[in-house]
């Protein structure tokens, strides 16, 4: 039915036409005066009544103009006049025409740079951009992402002031609010997440090579989705309108750790391709997997990557034009793991109840297809059809040694647990757009999406073998002692996600000023979403029976203990959650899945009161509907309806103090949704040491937002801003550890209020500015900085009555405030980029990127103990590239240069504490206790690429 709606959608707005333009910017510079920018000087295109003039950096820019060719005309009292002929405008591209002017001697056309990108390309135009906007969005666009050697979405945005990347991923933390906070688009369009333990894609999986520009939004803005509390994370895909060009990039290189090792070590099933699937076999209650128990030796870990893309454009007709844009890449990458991995500490002696030394080889892949195609009929009509397709997989063989269980399982040490893990996620992306525009007051802009993804874990295999005798843990090892069946299994997991999403607005604009342009602006829209999830997922454990009869086993040949043990010999038994073979519903898998459809209204207002002062205010309604159903062995079967509308006002307010300042502020109400996998009752066995599962009571927060920044702009590509900013989430969502007998991870709405409050400082610098004169070019020189600060305090209530109360689970908080999850008090990101011509279209670019963020609360403490902890580090890569000639450019990339120590502790408790709580036995304070520890290791990769 939802297909239906959106062909039927489709259908109708196919047939809006429209029109399209482009602009032209740039920068004039005064030769007389030691190239000082040229303020107010007069630019004009000839032949039409469209001009502008400088401001005090030599900045201007000419909005809105038709595609087409013209002479663009400069002049100064004094000075002579240049004029540029046949400069090109394209739609949807912005043209920036740099001009020096003089008094006493002519300028030769070899000293004007022109070209011609797309406008969220260019660093300055988006920069102008920025200036300009009521709202408080930064963009980055391909332009800087090639200067600061980004190259992943993950990496650009940490780039940006208050925002840090999570350890062993792509999501981001949003000053201090973690991923589900956040929300992540694609043009404009939802699209769903490549893990079921996040609401937003793995930033990580999209390379620079498909991305024009990401947009990221701070404060909410009515036309958005209001799910959010952190950032609205905007990608807008590749667009090409220029000549056709071929590309191919190659890339090898090696991580320190992985490098290292004597011997790499993965399992058996999985390919080189990250393509691999296997089923679940026709009779596995009698042991017919083919697949081995052991690892395996595997080449030499070296990673690798390639790419293809290429594009074009076309003329059909005098005013028809046709473009395309395709990319296709793969790469690998090795990486290696050792180190501590213990569990929770008990509270009396302060020692972790399972204590491993612990080893992780992984091979991971990533695939990408993506293409466009672009239609501009005359001046009447825009088309666009995005397709993307990404396949990431991950493999691992992990294995720890050590205590399993302080109080069972091999309580002095011996224990040895294997587990091999596949995980592959496949996204489609199919996006239909348009942008139209009727006369000068009204512009329609449209847009519908379908996205599919299919996550699967083929064949988990897991093997848990103790010391036949716990007083001997260097002693022989056997499956006798192992306590529970489901130590040793064979997992299969497989989720199914298919989404259907809608937007339409109408922008009517009024009141012509003498400029031209329009004092207010009226946009009025819709958004649609609807999702359907399918999960199912069995386990098949082997229960072991007849303990005095186990023979020895040797862990680095676990296959030979079933060859020679069939099942006939009763040594053991498969057996599901749901029972052995005997039982009727035995091969029954656990399920939930279910809907979730969000419609929204929307209307928002901007006007401009003065030249100085603009007001953009905004109000949404939502309805959302999220139905969930489950058949699993915690809860057997069961639904939960949640059906909210929430009413979502937002405001903002740009009084520019000169034309160099501007002073902003920003309020708004948003809510947090909770996730289906927060809200099913299925246990997920993720890691070692942290099982979890959904809490079906959960419900959504609500965030109220504000912001308050100043901007200053020295000159086009520099800026300096200080802003502060607000948070009060009430019912915050928090995960946190059940009082149960198995300790497990669960989520609710811990408290009645949580606060954030911060401040961000950012600045951008061109410490040196050099251009030489040669006979064929100008050669320029530039040293730059950019750097952004952010501090954080943040606090919530946490009350254990509450969860007991609005909820089936119980908890027992140490504290009764926290910080909130992922909140970082310091976050530091500094870059330091030189670049240099030799000649025309050969130079060299490097950069020195900074980051640091310091200790963020992973879990909050329970049962007498502190909070869980990731300590904070700092991260240094080195980036360059040269490029020799229009052809030939290679790449040197050295990241994590300082290859720190990544560290998560149990800390003592401390703060103010819950001393009333029956359910605290008592505090844990012989800590802290390190709980997770290793080396990510440097990566060193060398690229080659060559452009046709």
């Amino acid at each position: 039915m939802n297909k239906l709606l959106l062909f039927t959608f489709l259908f109708v707005l196919v047939n809006v036409t429209a029109q399209d333009s482009g602009n032209i910017v740039g920068k004039l510079i005064d030769k007389e005066v030691s190239d000082e920018p040229l303020a107010f000087a007069n630019i004009l295109l000839k032949g039409t009544t469209k001009g502008t003039t400088s401001d005090f950096d030599g900045l201007y820019e000419i909005s809105n103009v038709a595609p087409g060719t013209y002479t663009v005309s400069y002049s100064y009292l004094g000075y002579e006049t240049v004029e540029i002929p046949a400069v090109e405008v394209i739609a949807g591209k912005v043209t920036t025409i740099d001009v020096p002017l003089s008094a006493s001697e002519g300028v030769s056309l070899d000293e004007v740079t022109v070209t011609t990108i797309a406008r969220k390309d260019s660093e300055t135009a988006l920069l102008l951009d920025q200036k300009k906007k009521v709202t408080l969005e930064t963009a980055i666009g391909a332009q800087e992402l090639a200067r600061k050697g980004a190259s992943d979405a993950a990496t650009a945005v940490s780039k940006v002031t208050g925002i840090s990347k999570e350890e062993g991923s792509g999501n981001v933390y949003v000053r201090g609010l973690g991923d589900r906070f956040n929300i992540t688009t694609l043009n404009g369009l939802p699209i769903p997440s490549n893990n079921t333990s996040k609401k937003n894609i793995d930033l990580s999986i999209f390379s620079t090579s498909i991305i024009e520009s990401i947009g990221i939004d701070k404060t909410f803005n009515a036309s958005n989705y209001g799910d959010f509390g952190g950032a609205n994370i905007n990608i807008l895909s590749r667009d090409y309108n220029g000549s056709g060009f071929f590309e191919l990039t190659t890339q090898s290189g090696a991580n320190t750790e992985a490098i290292g090792v004597d011997s790499f070590y993965l399992n058996n099933g999985p390919d080189f391709s990250g393509f691999y699937n296997a089923a679940i076999p026709n009779n596995p209650f009698s042991n017919t997997f083919s697949t081995s128990w052991d690892r395996e030796q595997s080449a030499t870990p070296i990673n690798s990557s390639f790419s293809l893309k290429g594009g074009d454009s076309y003329n059909l007709g005098e005013e028809t034009r046709l473009n395309f844009f395709a990319v296709g890449s793969f790469g690998n990458d090795n990486a290696y793991r050792q180190g501590v991995n213990r569990g929770a500490p008990n509270v009396g002696n302060g020692l972790p109840n399972s204590d491993f030394e612990y080893e992780r080889f992984s091979y991971n892949t990533s695939t990408t297809l993506m293409g466009n195609v672009g239609l501009r009929l005359g001046t009447k009509s825009s088309f666009k059809y995005n397709f993307l397709l990404l396949n990431n997989s991950s493999q691992k063989q992990e294995e720890f040694n050590g205590i399993i269980d302080r109080e069972d399982d091999a309580p002095e040490g011996g224990g040895f647990i294997q587990r091999s893990t596949y995980d592959r996620t496949t996204l489609y992306i199919h996006q239909l757009l348009g942008e139209h525009k009727f006369g000068e007051n009204l512009e329609i802009n449209w847009g519908g999406a379908y996205n599919y993804v299919k996550n699967v874990i083929p064949d988990r295999r897991q093997n848990t073998l103790l010391p036949v005798r716990n007083n001997q843990p260097d002693g022989p090892k056997s499956f006798a002692l192992v306590s529970a069946a489901s130590e040793n299994h064979r997992f299969y997991q497989e989720l199914d996600e298919e989404e259907i999403s809608a937007t339409i607005s109408t922008m009517y604009k009024f009141e012509k000023n003498n400029d031209e342009e329009f004092n207010g602006k009226v946009t009025l829209g819709y958004n649609g979403r609807f999702k359907n999830v399918d999960f199912d997922a069995t386990q098949f454990n082997y229960q072991f029976l007849k303990v005095n009869e186990q023979p020895i086993v040797d862990p680095r040949n676990i296959d030979a203990y079933f060859e020679q043990n069939p099942l006939s010999s009763g040594l053991y038994q498969i057996r599901t959650f749901r029972g052995p073979a005997s039982f009727a519903d035995a091969i029954l898998p656990q399920t939930f899945g279910g809907e979730q459809q969000i419609n929204a209204g929307f209307i928002t207002l901007e006007y401009n009161f003065s030249p100085k002062f603009t007001l953009f205010a905004g109000a949404r309604g939502e309805q959302i509907k999220q139905d969930i159903t489950w058949n699993t062995v915690i809860q057997g079967e069961g639904n939960n309806n949640l059906d909210i509308f929430e009413f979502l006002p937002s405001l903002a307010l740009k009084y520019s103090l000169n034309d160099k300042q501007n002073l902003r502020f920003a309020a708004s109400r948003t809510y947090t949704l909770p996730q289906f996998k927060e809200r099913a009752p299925f246990l997920f066995q993720e890691e070692i040491n942290q099982d979890s599962f959904g809490n079906p009571d959960l419900t959504n927060s609500i965030n109220y937002n504000f912001d308050i920044r100043w901007e200053l702009f020295p000159t086009a590509s520099e800026l300096l801003s200080f802003g502060v900013f607000g948070k009060l989430i009430k019912d915050p969502i928090n995960t946190f550890l059940v009082v149960s007998a198995a300790n497990d991870l669960s989520y609710a709405n811990t408290g009645d209020s949580a606060t954030a409050f911060g401040a961000e400082l950012e600045l951008r610098l061109n410490v040196i500015e050099k251009e030489k004169e040669t006979e064929n070019a100008f050669l320029k020189e530039t040293l730059s900085f950019g750097g952004n600060v952010s501090y954080l305090k943040t606090n919530q209530e946490l009350d254990s009555q509450k969860v007991a109360d609005e909820t089936r689970l119980s908890a027992a908080f140490t504290n009764t405030e926290a910080p909130l999850q992922g909140a970082s008090d310091v976050l530091l990101n500094g870059d330091l980029s030189y670049y240099i011509e030799f000649a025309k279209e050969k130079n060299f670019r490097s950069t020195l990127a900074a980051n640091y963020f310091s200790e963020r609360l992973f879990a909050l403490g329970s049962t007498g103990r502190g909070h869980l902890v990731d300590k904070g580090y700092v991260t240094l890569d080195l980036i360059s590239k040269a490029e020799f000639g229009k052809h030939l450019a290679v790449g040197l990339n050295l990241r994590n240069l300082l290859n720190p120590l990544v560290e998560r502790v149990n800390e003592n408790a401390e703060g103010k504490l819950d001393l009333d709580n029956p359910a605290v036995p008592g505090f844990l304070e012989d800590g802290p206790v390190t709980v997770l520890s290793y080396k990510r290791g440097m990566d060193l990769s060398l690229s080659l690429t060559y452009r046709f």
